[in-house]
């Protein structure tokens, strides 16, 4: 394996379109447009390969809910002796705007539980994380584990949809060692 890529979220049918499984959501339709299906149970996570330009990549999708998914991510990249450098992380960030996406090689998990087990496991921040904004959530008083567990709208489903495109190109240029080129591209917003 030469590239191990995590969406974030949590399992069970209740979760299933939270906005916290923002990161399972862009990485089902990663899978989908390549034609791989993540449904393999290994490492406490469905998983499925695939190759991108000739480089081994498995597609994780970790079963121990958001705040243990370090676990998770440690198992298979002991498994395929994956540094952190080769670890690209798809999650929700309630600080972004909705819709709109940050690229970052390293740094804090910036109050994501999810991003903070993974960096525990690792021992280190040194890995790309590619972070959709999920907020816009009109009150700033609503509870914020409500908004992250609450679901997309019909609308908000349709925008998410139109712009996995460009997550899909995002992993691949990242994949390809291209990671500025995706930063430039696609920091900021989606207009």
């Amino acid at each position: 394996m030469d590239w191990i890529i995590v969406g974030l979220g949590n399992p069970g049918k209740k979760y299933e379109f939270t906005r916290h499984n923002v990161g399972w959501m862009a990485l089902d339709a990663f899978a989908d447009k390549l034609g791989i299906k993540i449904n393999r149970i290994r490492f406490r996570a469905l998983c499925g390969e695939c190759i991108i330009d000739g480089k081994k990549v498995l597609l994780m999708k970790p079963q121990t809910f958001m705040n243990l998914s370090g676990e998770a991510v440690l198992e298979a990249c002991n498994y395929y002796n994956i540094a952190p450098d080769h670890v690209l992380v798809v999650c929700d960030d309630v600080a972004l705007p909705f819709n709109r996406i940050r690229i970052r090689q390293k740094g804090s998990a910036g109050g994501h539980n999810g991003l903070k087990n993974i960096i525990l496991h690792l021992g280190n921040d040194c890995f790309t994380r590619v972070r959709i904004g999920v907020s816009d959530r009109g009150d700033p008083t609503t509870d914020l584990a409500d908004w992250v567990l609450g679901t997309f709208s019909g609308t908000e489903k349709k925008k998410l949809s139109e712009r996995f495109s460009d997550t899909n190109d995002i992993l691949t240029l990242i994949v390809n060692n291209r990671l500025e080129d995706a930063m430039s591209r696609y920091n900021g917003d989606p207009k």
